[in-house]
């Protein structure tokens, strides 16, 4: 079961940087096949004890830790929130393992796995390594490996202003998965056709 996820942090180690944000959106699939984003769910979350917070990383996300309309939570309560959808999305689905769909998907995986690694989460829901990349499907779909680009030649919007916040990068991220997947999908049926 495909899941987007993006994550914001304090640099690019996922042992030592900060997870400060963390969204997801569990793609659905209609009756007739084709796939459609889910809600997008995310929370901001306190750095851990001792977590490395770059001044870079943060000018380039534009987080301001301690401002006070963040409600940021620590990771453990971030990863129930979000994770159990998932786990729920699971079961109702008869799925096993839900498989991480990012830009750029290991860097968001990395930072997911360390997190629950660091809370001790038991159900994961996860799998641990695979996962779907659409930088990769964006560069074979549409000749564009970087996200705002994809995204426009996809013919998707794209909104600067909101760029680098997990929760919009994780709705962009899910209409591009989509937008990928259906316009396979959508080739084959032209294909099949042709046999016909």
């Amino acid at each position: 079961m495909p899941v987007v996820v993006d994550v914001e942090t304090g640099g690019f180690n996922p042992g030592t940087d900060a997870l400060l944000e963390l969204a997801m959106s569990i793609i659905g699939m209609d009756e007739d096949g084709w796939l459609h984003p889910g809600e997008v769910m995310m929370r901001h979350i306190e750095p851990f004890p001792g977590a490395n917070v770059e001044e870079a990383a943060l000018e380039f996300n534009g987080i301001r830790l301690g401002h006070p309309l963040r409600p940021a939570v620590d990771e453990e309560k971030a990863l129930r929130d979000l994770l159990q959808p998932v786990r729920q999305a699971l079961r109702d689905s008869g799925c096993k393992r839900a498989v991480l769909v990012g830009h750029n998907a290991h860097f968001d995986l990395s930072f997911l796995n360390a997190a629950i690694e660091r809370v001790g989460y038991k159900r994961n829901p996860f799998h641990p390594f695979s996962c779907f990349d659409t930088a990769t499907l964006g560069g074979l779909a549409y000749g564009q490996t970087v996200l705002a680009r994809a995204v426009d030649a996809a013919g998707l919007d794209w909104d600067k202003s909101q760029a680098h916040s997990a929760a919009y990068d994780t709705e962009r991220t899910a209409a591009l998965f989509c937008a990928v997947v259906n316009r396979w999908r959508h080739l084959e049926e032209l294909e099949e056709g042709k046999h016909f």
